[in-house]
């Protein structure tokens, strides 16, 4: 949607830059003194890091509007980002600071609703791409509709997840910010367009990493699901923190390769 009292808006200098609030995080003493590492993981389940930890070893980092960790076994290459909240405003703010840090790679491990009848919960999706029906990517690029994982870092995903013999779905993602607002009409329209889940936040970091020319993708776990036009949520938790352990340590390895 263009900015018809701001012609200019894309083409403008942003008075507020990531490098200043790095600055003045570090001047409060709320920014991990390491190393940047090569890859983030964007862990939307809270817990994973530390419910894995044994399996995975981490390091704690610090701060950074929520838990930062290293992934031990990296080397500090591969880095770890939970507890921060949810939505695209967060997760594209944090993206910012952490590309002006020295970040490259990122993919984000995310709860999706699915919108496909044949999507049950704990099923893992890859997404090609993401419907940008969330507030912030307008502000970094027009009318697009859709916003796209870089196929380098998606491949490497998937070809993680196969070596784990696990199926997974490629299709869209629908990002919104409004979960209450998810109506029939958009439901029925995206199931026809192949789009896989709904979620909160894919879409933003999809369309950062274009505007910075970062690495981004995406893997989301099923929770919920709309596919019916009735919300259903999961029976149980089972077989859903079966999937996250194995999206995590596939997100690793693919942050691992060069």
């Amino acid at each position: 949607m263009p900015f018809p009292n701001y012609p200019n808006k894309y083409a403008g200098e942003a008075v507020m830059k990531p490098e200043d609030t790095i600055e003045m995080r570090k001047r409060f003493g709320k920014f991990p003194n390491v190393k940047p590492p090569k890859g983030l993981i964007f862990c939307l389940k809270n817990d994973l890091p530390k419910t894995l930890r044994w399996r995975v070893p981490i390091q704690k980092a610090g701060k950074v509007m929520g838990d930062m960790f290293l992934v031990k076994k990296t080397n500090g290459s591969v880095g770890v980002l939970s507890n921060f909240g949810i939505g695209a405003p967060v997760v594209v703010s944090l993206a910012e600071e952490m590309i002006s840090f020295g970040v490259k790679r990122f993919i984000i491990l995310s709860w999706g609703g699915a919108l496909q009848k044949n999507l049950t919960a704990g099923d893992i999706v890859a997404p090609d791409f993401a419907i940008r029906d969330d507030g912030v990517s307008r502000h970094y690029v027009q009318s697009d509709e859709r916003a796209y994982a870089n196929v380098d870092l998606k491949n490497k995903i998937e070809h993680e997840l196969s070596k784990q013999n696990v199926k997974f779905y490629s299709g869209g993602a629908w990002t919104t910010d409004a979960p209450y607002r998810e109506t029939k009409e958009e439901i029925l329209a995206y199931q026809a367009e192949n789009v896989q889940i709904v979620e909160m936040e894919i879409a933003g970091l999809f369309t950062l990493g274009q505007v910075r020319g970062v690495q981004t993708a995406a893997i989301a776990v099923v929770a919920d699901s709309l596919a019916n036009l009735t919300w259903q949520m999961p029976t149980d938790m089972k077989r859903i923190n079966q999937s996250f352990e194995i999206a995590y340590k596939a997100a690793i390895q693919a942050l691992m390769q060069e």
